[in-house]
């Protein structure tokens, strides 16, 4: 393959052998020298087929990509710089029109230097057309993956490639608004890079060539086939519940308890990351989002790590909460934060705003909810991952208004009253089910090991006997 490979090079290396056929498409008449007249236009088109043996920059067409039949867009750089004009536009509505009328995902794979200044104006509102097709596909609930070549830039990169629900990039490819003939003369060229925009959060990952097709084929599976829940984790910790709250306490700090990573490697055959919260953020350290297979089925997960998660972690589950949803795919949650980070830089970047993006997402989500507490269950910050009505917790977890120490300290009670403090908040997960916290049945008990999980049920009637936890309710 060459050093910048043809729009049908990268067709052939991310499609499965003999699926792809290309989507017909007419040929707008255009005057002589294009819409502006510009001179010599008609000439430039015809060298730029002659070298490419393509007649427009971009090549549409339906393909399988590791087992799933998708709708794929490539560009050719080699015609006039993959740029946009009146025909690429064409091209593109029809090529997003079928995949809705067959409800086929999406795959752009783009390289582009932008709009195509020798039809100006009309050129660059071809961007308006591609940004409508893109929302009318993604209202359809059918998901558009890009893959950033080199280069992808200008208006380009701001419709098919960062619109995308997931962007994956090629190592080493320029990525960015503003091409290298346009930026500030003393601009830091590794900030235009693929890398760069996976460190911003704007893309998912970066993806060697050999193993483009298994990683989208991965992708297409999980996003189109989904599980019709996400079944409740089975507990990997202690079995035995907390005598007091301040033991709860202990346990859910202890650094041998198992924390998300565990959780994610034995729920899931394997899983895929999504990479930022698409406003310059993210957030590896507190929050871990993507998709997973589960019994064959895709399951989309947002999992907190056991430390204070940052607004970018709560922007990135916000943003995969939405695009589960709207893709009909259930959500697994996982609460383990002693609370959400409140310095000075977290209140800079809108922690409020960010955390209220998750209760919002969670409320309005169509699709089923599932949340298992397995650590430490930290105030607001906890609660904003938490499914209403179906929120489990293992043995070896808590969930509070706020942590005890704290609690304390608001109450002006000197530090050694935090314990005490700890049973008066009732926090022990068989606070939760006895308080009500939940809903009013649970699933059928896992068999030991590991041992069960608990999950909080509605109040007790008036006289009606204590339950323990993990106990039918009604």
């Amino acid at each position: 393959m060459s050093e910048r490979p043809s729009a049908r090079e990268v067709l052939t290396l991310v499609t499965d052998e003999g699926t792809f056929r290309e989507l017909p498409h007419g040929t707008r008449h255009a005057p002589v020298d294009g819409p502006l007249g510009w001179p010599g236009y008609d000439a430039s088109r015809a060298r730029a087929a002659e070298r490419t043996g393509e007649d427009e920059s971009v090549v549409c067409g339906t393909a399988g990509v590791g087992g799933t039949r998708a709708v794929l867009i490539a560009f050719e750089f080699g015609f006039l710089g993959g740029s946009l004009g009146e025909r690429t536009g064409d091209r593109l509505e029809s090529a997003y029109r079928h995949a809705r009328a067959h409800r086929l995902p999406v795959v752009t794979l783009i390289a582009t230097g932008g709009s195509r200044m020798q039809e100006g104006m009309l050129a660059l509102a071809q961007l308006q057309r591609v940004a409508r097709e893109s929302a009318l596909t993604r209202a359809a609930g059918l998901p558009h993956l890009a893959v950033l070549r080199d280069p992808t830039t200008g208006g380009g990169w701001a419709t098919l490639g960062a619109g995308a629900d997931v962007v994956l990039a090629l190592p080493g490819a320029q990525v960015g608004f503003a091409g290298s003939r346009v930026r500030p003369p003393d601009a830091d060229p590794s900030a235009y890079t693929a890398e760069a925009q996976v460190a911003a959060g704007s893309a998912d990952a970066v993806v060697r060539p050999e193993e483009l097709r298994e990683t989208l084929g991965r992708w297409l599976r999980l996003l189109t086939t989904p599980a019709p829940r996400a079944p409740v984790p089975r507990a990997l910790g202690s079995a035995g519940l907390p005598a007091t709250g301040w033991a709860a306490v202990g346990r859910a700090r202890a650094p041998g308890r198992p924390r998300a990573h565990a959780y994610l490697d034995a729920y899931f055959a394997h899983r895929v990351a999504l990479g930022g919260d698409r406003a310059g953020g993210t957030d590896p350290e507190g929050m871990l989002c993507g998709f997973g297979e589960s019994d064959g089925r895709g399951v989309a997960y947002a999992a907190q790590t056991g430390v204070a998660a940052r607004p970018a972690g709560y922007r990135a589950a916000a943003r995969l909460i939405r695009l589960a949803d709207r893709l009909g795919i259930p959500v697994l949650t996982l609460v383990d934060t002693p609370g959400a980070a409140n310095d000075a830089e977290a209140e800079r970047q809108g922690a409020g705003a960010a955390i209220a993006e998750v209760f919002a997402a969670v409320a309005a989500a169509r699709v089923p909810i599932t949340t298992l507490v397995i650590g430490e269950g930290g105030s607001g910050g906890a609660l904003a991952l938490a499914a209403p009505g179906n929120t489990w917790a293992t043995p070896d977890s808590y969930f509070s208004v706020i942590a005890p120490e704290l609690a304390a300290a608001i109450l002006k009670r000197p530090p050694e009253e935090a314990a005490a403090t700890a049973d008066q908040l009732r926090i022990r997960p068989q606070d939760l089910v006895e308080l009500g916290v939940g809903p009013a049945r649970r699933a059928p008990p896992p068999p030991p090991p590991p041992p069960a999980t608990c999950r909080p049920t509605p109040p007790r009637q008036t006289g009606s006997p204590k339950r323990p936890c993990g106990a039918r309710a009604g």
